[in-house]
């Protein structure tokens, strides 16, 4: 397989593990289920939308952010690799992840009349474990194929968040609670995974001489 294409397809199912737009749905349905049918694809519209320019503009910016603060790709690396495990957890217990949104914004938003924004498009869709990812997935481009191609994942993802939202009435009534909750545990076990695959990263890259991480190679002592 040609690996620009491999890279993109490694970068679109890792975003969408972490965006994971069916953990969404519920919430969804809550804030935007009653309202009409032409309300609530305008809901979808705007959270998609949001998604896809948060995300996108980390990934444009990340490098500049990571100058400004003196942050090096391996760090960024390890930290987001800490902060998508923990979002992993969550989705393996099929729970909400605090670190999307906390039990009080989720109330204090049922009031408000733009839902679409935040807290679905921000933080629920486009979130610190995502823009993480994102950043991360960035950092590892090679090459204007490469990075064109977390641009196009970022593109696909939140196309299909659209889609996934806009039908999420359905698509509640057809999975059940239960049906959610184990796409919810596999998306989490997938993120897990990537999660523990960006720490062996940064690591094998901030310590190259100290241990090969993830090819299980200690130097001779």
């Amino acid at each position: 397989m040609n690996p620009h294409l491999s890279f993109s397809l490694f970068c679109f199912g890792s975003l969408f593990s972490i965006v994971d737009p069916f953990s969404v749905v519920p919430i969804f349905a809550v804030l935007a289920g009653q309202q009409s049918r032409a309300a609530q694809t305008s809901v979808a519209v705007r959270a998609s939308l949001t998604c896809f320019v948060v995300l996108t503009a980390f990934a444009a910016t990340g490098h500049l952010i990571f100058n400004f603060f003196g942050v090096t790709i391996p760090a960024f690396k390890v930290a987001g690799g800490i902060l998508l495990f923990g979002v992993a957890l969550d989705m393996m217990h099929a729970k909400p992840s605090p670190t999307k949104t906390t039990h009080e914004e989720q109330l204090e938003a049922e009031s408000k009349a733009e839902v679409g924004l935040i807290p679905i498009g921000f933080p629920l869709l486009s979130g610190p474990g995502a823009i993480a990812a994102t950043t991360v997935l960035v950092g590892k481009a090679h090459g204007f194929e490469e990075r064109l191609g977390v641009h196009v994942a970022i593109l696909l993802v939140s196309l299909i968040a659209l889609l996934v939202l806009r039908s999420s009435m359905f698509v509640a009534r057809a999975l059940g609670q239960t049906g959610l909750n184990v796409i919810a545990r596999i998306m989490g076990l997938i993120l897990a995974a990537l999660a523990i695959q960006f720490v062996l990263d940064g690591l094998r890259e901030a310590l190259p001489g100290l241990v090969n991480v993830g090819h299980g190679v200690l130097p001779p002592g």
